[in-house]
């Protein structure tokens, strides 16, 4: 009878908490539906707090349809397109994009596929009308697979694929509508020429929306993305080695914040991952106009080799990150030692990157003393340093078969703790063979059950006893540091060579030799304390 109590007990608390979790769950969803709101107004705000332009060109978007559907909304219009309106239509919503050179990328290749189609077509059409009905059927068949079949692998040529791929695709679109359409309709000329108008008209439109109501231009997003390249490359620079001589207590105190965003994979992150957007920018900046002061073709393809070379050079960036990150660590008092050189040398560095970043941003060429006497001096200061030091780098040769002895104590006692730590502080630990011959026997002497247990307990131990009874320096971990400082020097010298080359072939100002640095910058600070606006770009005359 007990038993059946407390059975009986137990069925009516789950029967009696099943309606209060229904209920919870129910003001949880509810909760949720509230926020909702307040969340997608806030999403709305943030996305067109980020680039303004994109709710400028939402509505060029909305008044490009407003006014093509005139075309179908109006009578005089409708009966003179008919329904070959819908096409106008169509074509804002393909062809209209962010930017001038997409818009004119894909405007002019639709165009120039529906043109070249439809010549086609005619042609087609033309000669299969000279034959009887069933060789008609048989010709526009054949011409069907032969025009479809090449123009497919035309789609296959690098500088088609990249340059004219969509005008390919339009163009097999067109020629197959109308070359198949017209063996069963009489009037496909008419229809041809009414959709042809309408597609013409539609990215008019577009074409108009893009280049004169507050353009943006591929270009210079384009520019004003490489130039903030290097100011992220320069925050993670100075980020990361902040952070490597960083005392205990900043440690701990980043580590318990509740930001999760990392300044130092931030910075890198955006190089790492702009191949394809940089193609992409440059591609489309080909096809706009010059819209400049100047009359020089700008030079986009070799802004695509700037960053590949600045990718090179943050793949050093991510390896420096890697020694934060490492599971065997310097001491902090040895890394005390090197402090001063390293932030000194790191802020040359950072220094030398922003004053490329400026050269690019303003359009002039970087000062003559980007590669100053102080980061030179720094580089000098740190080899000093490393060489004041030298027993920290060669490894102490004493005590080493106690230090042995007294980890393989710990190992049998099963206080691994220590050695298990997240991060260690490596010792000059030389490898003696009878140490660890008499731990090998130790083991030996243990029955099999226990051997096996803790052999599973130890294994993860084994590794850190074989990589602390290797000769390794204290300090190993902080050469590698260093020496990766060192390589971000060397790799500067080529991302100047590459700004200095663009500078060359898209003539860039000539630097001011005679004014002093105050006033360079007050200069800068009047002339282009703003990115320019489109409205305030110069106006491209005929005679450009």
């Amino acid at each position: 009878m007990g038993v059946q109590m407390e059975v009986n007990n137990g069925e009516n608390n789950t029967t009696n908490w099943v309606p209060i979790m229904k209920k919870l769950h129910i003001l949880n969803v509810l909760e949720k539906v509230k926020k909702f709101p307040k969340l997608i107004c806030k999403t709305i705000w943030r996305i067109g707090k980020e680039d303004p332009r994109r709710v400028i060109h939402s509505i060029k978007v909305g008044l490009s349809l407003t006014l093509v559907s005139l075309l179908y909304l109006m009578e005089p219009l409708f009966k003179g397109f008919g329904t070959n309106a819908i096409w106008a239509v169509m074509t804002v919503v393909v062809v209209l994009e962010f930017t001038a050179g997409a818009t004119l990328c894909k405007g002019l290749n639709r165009g120039l596929g529906t043109l070249l189609a439809g010549s086609l077509a005619f042609l087609i059409e033309y000669v299969a009308t000279k034959t009887g009905h069933i060789f008609r059927a048989i010709f526009i068949g054949a011409a069907l697979f032969f025009i479809g079949a090449t123009a497919t692998y035309m789609r296959f040529f690098p500088y088609i694929k990249k340059n004219y791929d969509y005008g390919v695709v339009i163009f097999l679109l067109t020629f197959n509508l109308i070359t198949v359409s017209s063996y069963r309709v009489d009037n496909v000329l008419k229809i041809a020429h009414e959709r042809f108008y309408t597609i013409a008209i539609g990215c008019g439109i577009c074409l108009l929306m893009s280049l004169l109501i507050f353009p943006n231009w591929s270009g210079e997003d384009l520019h004003n993305f490489t130039a903030a390249k290097f100011e992220g490359l320069a925050k993670s620079i100075e980020a990361c080695v902040n952070e490597y001589f960083s005392d205990e207590e900043q440690q701990k105190s980043k580590e318990n914040s509740s930001d999760l965003e990392d300044p130092i994979y931030n910075g890198y992150k955006t190089v790492l991952d702009s191949k394809s957007f940089d193609e992409t920018l440059a591609l489309y900046a080909s096809w706009e106009p010059r819209h400049s002061r100047h009359c020089y073709k700008f030079p986009w393809q070799q802004y695509v080799k700037l960053g590949n070379v600045l990718r090179h050079f943050g793949y050093t960036i991510v390896a420096l990150h890697g020694c934060l990150q490492t599971e065997i660590q310097t001491p902090r008092s040895v890394r005390a030692m090197f402090k001063d050189p390293c932030i000194r040398l790191a802020m040359e560095v950072t220094k030398a990157l922003k004053e490329l970043g400026d050269s690019i941003r303003y359009r002039r060429h970087c000062s003559p003393e980007i590669l100053s006497d102080h980061l030179h001096e720094a580089l000098q200061d740190l080899n000093n340093a490393i060489k004041s030091q030298p027993k920290l780098f060669i490894g102490s040769k004493n005590n080493n078969t106690n230090k042995l002895t007294l980890a393989t104590t710990v190992v049998s006692k099963g206080q691994s703790g220590a050695l298990n730590s997240r991060r260690v502080s490596l010792s000059s630990v030389k490898t003696d063979t009878s140490a660890l011959l008499e731990w090998k026997s130790k083991l030996r002497g243990i029955t099999t059950h226990e051997n096996t247990k803790e052999n599973k307990s130890l294994r993860p131990t084994l590794s850190k006893i074989a990589i602390t009874s290797l000769e390794f320096s204290e300090a190993l971990p902080f050469a590698a540091f260093a020496s990766l400082l060192v390589e971000i020097v060397a790799r500067l010298d080529l991302v100047i060579e590459e700004v200095e080359e663009l500078g060359r072939i898209a003539h860039f100002e000539e630097y001011n030799y005679q004014d002093d640095d105050d006033h360079v910058i007050v200069k800068i600070d009047e002339k282009h304390s703003r990115p320019l606006q489109n409205d305030q770009l110069p106006s491209h005359d005929a005679g450009d």
